[in-house]
């Protein structure tokens, strides 16, 4: 988080001032064989509501993320985390830093794929989260406008997962 912080030009710890990585949430995903994965999904495309998201797989392919409009294998690699920057984040850097589209696909494979997903969101819902005041500009106006974590979960939790996002509707 510290250099993720730095990079906006801000303190080593203004993401953690913000208690941003302390509501964590633990989420297994089980992938059983499908014997026709070209007729459905396993994951719809979406992006990750919090900060960020640590994501541990096992050696069975299915990850994919949008590239450029297109969707790329993400190939796991044995004992690697896969770091995704989640929709709060994008908010917070002021589309400095973007929210990852990403889906998994139906399992062609005989054995199950497995993954762990670690989501990192603030602890405290009160606080209100939008573009950090020191990255806004005459020249790079604030794109998101303020809001408090209470209304972004209800926002999140009102709207199907295929495309989901709340990027747009927190746009200034």
């Amino acid at each position: 988080m510290g250099l993720l912080s730095e990079g906006l030009g801000l303190s080593p710890g203004k993401l953690q001032e913000l208690t941003c990585l302390e509501t964590r949430a633990l989420v297994g995903n089980y992938y059983p064989y499908c014997p026709q994965p070209d007729l459905t999904v396993g994951l719809m495309s979406h992006t990750d509501l919090g900060v960020i998201t640590l994501l541990l797989q096992d050696q069975v392919d299915g990850l994919q993320v949008k590239h450029d409009n297109e969707w790329v294998d993400v190939t796991p690699v044995l004992g690697a985390l896969v770091v995704n920057i989640d929709d709060i984040l994008q908010i917070m850097s002021n589309d400095e830093y973007k929210s990852v589209d990403h889906r998994v696909l139906a399992n062609p494979n005989q054995e199950p794929r497995v993954s762990i997903a670690v989501f990192c969101n603030p602890s405290n819902r009160e606080n209100e989260f939008g573009p950090f005041p020191e990255i806004i500009s005459i020249d790079k106006p604030a794109a998101f406008r303020q809001f408090n974590l209470n209304e972004y979960m209800r926002r999140f939790f009102t709207k199907e997962l295929e495309g989901k996002s709340l990027i747009n509707y927190f746009r200034a």
